[in-house]
């Protein structure tokens, strides 16, 4: 029986990306391959509660609110190191799926993508996670979301068009070009849009508006499909 630790499940706005301001299910999976030096987020399995895939089925189609919801999001952690649970529990639920992945676990990521609609792959910049080889593992990743779009594409089990791909990246003032350019490389490659991020301390930005409009303007002369979104639910101060 597929069961996975989860630290929390909750019903609130989405606060970052293309898709803020929707209502979503939250369901936050423990336990992470990476550990970004930023990182502001709980996800300790010693802490989470164990979930087969019947429990959550009940858990979440109990909660207030959840006929309303747009979508499902995935979140960690990394919800990807879970792939063969999700793969049992997101037929399930008749609602979107949302992925949330720091988009290194490439394997995770064909299992399951059948059953995704979108996906919103963090793009780990060195200068800010302290990942050293994470465009490596981007590559690969973002690799495995091509290669699993043309199978669709040649075997026509799904509606293929459904899935929409996005790359957030959370910056700071010690982004260098470098990354610039090899995340601009990523996204014309593999054809997605670019949302920056900046890094925030609470709900006060770290950066100064000057360096953030430096920064998002290097990435549209090199890419015109980027967005600046800052952290929304951080300013609500919501969940």
């Amino acid at each position: 029986m597929n069961k996975a630790k989860i630290k929390e499940i909750f019903i609130s706005t989405q606060g970052e990306g293309p898709f803020v301001g929707y209502k979503q299910l939250f369901i936050r999976f423990c336990d992470c391959n990476l550990h970004c030096d930023y990182c502001d987020t709980d996800f300790n399995s010693e802490t989470g509660m164990e979930y087969s895939v019947d429990d959550l089925e009940r858990k979440v189609k109990a909660l207030k609110g959840f006929e309303h919801v747009h979508s499902v999001s995935l979140t960690g952690g990394e919800p990807l190191l879970w792939a063969d649970f999700l793969n049992e529990f997101l037929p399930r639920i008749n609602k979107p799926a949302y992925l949330e992945t720091n988009a290194t676990v490439h394997v995770g990521l064909k299992k399951v993508f059948d059953n995704i609609d979108y996906i919103s792959a963090d793009i780990k910049l060195p200068s800010s996670s302290g990942i050293k080889n994470s465009f490596e593992m981007h590559e690969k990743f973002f690799g495995s979301v091509r290669d699993a779009i043309l199978t669709c594409a040649a075997t026509k089990q799904y509606d293929c068009e459904r899935q929409v791909l996005f790359a957030k990246i959370v910056f700071d003032e010690n982004i260098k070009d470098e990354e610039i350019e090899k995340s601009v490389e990523l996204a014309e490659k593999y054809d997605f849009q670019i949302i920056l991020q900046p890094k925030m301390n609470g709900m006060k930005l770290e950066i100064p508006t000057p360096v953030i409009e430096n920064v998002f303007d290097k990435f549209l002369e090199k890419h015109k499909n980027t967005r600046l979104i800052p952290q929304v639910h951080k300013f609500l101060n919501i969940q």
